[in-house]
């Protein structure tokens, strides 16, 4: 195979070295290229301990890209399991479905074990995810072990049996699962909705409360400027709201006063009295709009006059 590639490329140095370290099967996994595709290699996975796929032996491709490894691999399973769907690229934060959080870092042992790690965990409708109840993950776990490939024929026998050795390799999936997030597996609990939406709602409150506090400090300062014999505080009626978070049961309380707020900063430009630069600008301003009205018009009276004129010396010719 090395005489089909080029050796001075990153992604084949690269895979050539992994195929070098995961040549021998290890009791959780193994994996290796294809004998004409370098890019493109199958792997065997055992299903975790102590869950729905105790037992089970799972196949599946790993599609790299050219500039592996700074972009991120696509992975596909071909065993029925009841947690991935089967011949479908899986959404996964080190998969090709999100490129911005690989790591140049992360390998194929990496990915692998990853996919170990995440198999029990929920698949909330991830793309290439599924949810099959407990029982039916377990006869497919048994199945599988009499599922062959087209390229690598039977995959029951392809992994040693199980023994102390793999509670390392076991452990250091959990953590990698724990790591690594799944994207697309956002928890769809009412209590991160509510979360979420009171967030939204304490963002709106404070921005809501900042807005009233310039608009009366404006108005503050145009009453100081104007001279007014009456104090500001009279003048300008000031509205303040302290900014707190907001329950899911008290949203219609909320929206009134988010309503009360927007409305606020508009009632106290309407009582407030305009500065005198403000007041002078609109004058100057006036009084433009006059001057050009009427040169306007002069300029219209006096095409007026040329064009009367120039009809009275062609009748008298």
């Amino acid at each position: 195979m090395q005489n089909q590639y080029s050796m001075r490329s990153p992604a084949v140095k690269r895979l050539m070295k992994e195929a070098q370290e995961l040549r021998e099967p290890t009791e959780q996994y193994h994996v290796q290229p294809l004998d004409d595709n370098l890019f493109e290699w199958h792997f065997t996975i055992r299903g975790p301990a102590d869950s729905d796929f105790d037992g089970g032996i799972y196949h599946g491709r790993i599609i790299l890209p050219p500039d592996y490894p700074m972009k991120p691999p696509s992975i596909i399973l071909l065993t029925p399991n009841g947690r991935f769907e089967v011949y479908k690229k899986i959404c996964l934060s080190i998969s090709g479905h999100h490129p911005e959080s690989w790591q140049p870092s992360w390998s194929i042992r990496t990915a692998l074990l990853a996919i170990i790690g995440f198999m029990p965990t929920h698949g909330a409708g991830a793309i290439g995810s599924l949810d099959y109840t407990p029982e039916e993950r377990k006869v497919l776990a048994k199945k599988s072990n009499d599922w062959k490939c087209e390229n690598c024929g039977c995959i029951g026998h392809i992994l040693p049996p199980v023994t102390k050795a793999s509670e390392k390799t076991t452990q250091e999936a959990k953590e990698l699962a724990s790591q690594i997030a799944f994207q697309g597996e956002k928890p769809k609990d009412g209590s991160q909705s509510s979360s979420t939406q009171a967030e939204s709602n304490s963002s709106s409150t404070t921005t809501s409360s900042a807005t009233t506090s310039a608009a009366t400090s404006t108005t503050e300062s145009a009453s100081a400027t104007t001279n007014t014999s009456e104090p500001a505080s009279s003048s300008t009626p000031t509205t303040s709201f302290a900014s707190s978070s907001t329950s899911p049961g008290s949203t219609a309380t909320t929206s009134e006063g988010l309503r009360q707020r927007r409305l606020a900063p508009t009632q106290n430009y309407q009582n407030a009295e305009l500065p005198v630069h403000v007041r002078s600008n609109e004058t100057f301003s006036l009084f433009l709009i006059i001057f050009l009205v009427c040169a306007i018009g002069l300029l219209v009276l006096r095409r007026l006059y040329v064009a009367f004129n120039w009809g009275f010396l062609n009748e008298e010719l």
